[in-house]
């Protein structure tokens, strides 16, 4: 693995874990030499996160729509930053370019962008890990609601695995480095019809 895509939030969120833990993570990712692949803005956690990496001399490569450029006050300190047409080319650009993927607290931005690529997991489109790390309980819900789908047959357990949940980064990216794709059948068969 040597690069992550790692999606968060524009804005920085109401505690100050939040911004500190991100820009933990982002030195974290700089230290162990993964180049961060993300949305390219230069506000909110999306911002901590690329300066954080910037500055503890990691690669960071910024994705941005042109119509977002503005209104996200695109970074234009990053390594690269790539502008783009559409929300779509920015989404399949930043799969393309990584090796992983990783979810901060964000909004509804970030909770689309980490279902579809568990979406893309679960369908075998990629087996590349996917992580969340979970500051300060932001995801307790969302993990909850996981579990909750797969015990109500919705998501199958194997499925529901595909998403690594820490509340470290540092056990978030061993277990991202260890991470072998399940061996699992596809995700509907016309027997379950």
């Amino acid at each position: 693995m040597k690069s992550l895509c790692v999606f968060c939030g524009s804005s920085q969120g109401n505690r100050p874990e939040y911004e500190q833990v991100t820009q933990a993570f982002g030195r974290l990712m700089a230290n162990e030499g993964l180049q961060l692949v993300y949305g390219g803005g230069d506000i909110g956690l999306m911002g901590a996160l690329a300066d954080a990496v910037m500055d503890a001399g990691g690669e960071v490569i910024g994705v941005i729509p042109d119509a977002l450029l503005a209104r996200e006050v695109g970074h234009r300190g990053v390594t690269e930053l790539r502008v783009v047409e559409s929300m779509h080319e920015r989404k399949a650009l930043m799969a393309d370019l990584a090796d992983g993927f990783v979810a901060l607290p964000g909004g509804l931005g970030t909770f689309e962008e980490l279902c579809e690529i568990l979406t893309w997991a679960q369908l075998g489109i990629h087996t590349k890990p996917v992580g969340l790390l979970d500051i300060a309980g932001y995801y307790d819900h969302f993990a909850a609601l996981l579990d909750h789908a797969a015990a109500e047959g919705f998501v199958r357990p194997a499925h529901r695995d595909l998403l690594l949940v820490e509340t470290d980064g540092e056990v978030l990216l061993r277990r991202m480095y260890e991470y072998r794709p399940p061996a699992v059948a596809p995700w509907m068969n016309r027997q379950e019809t």
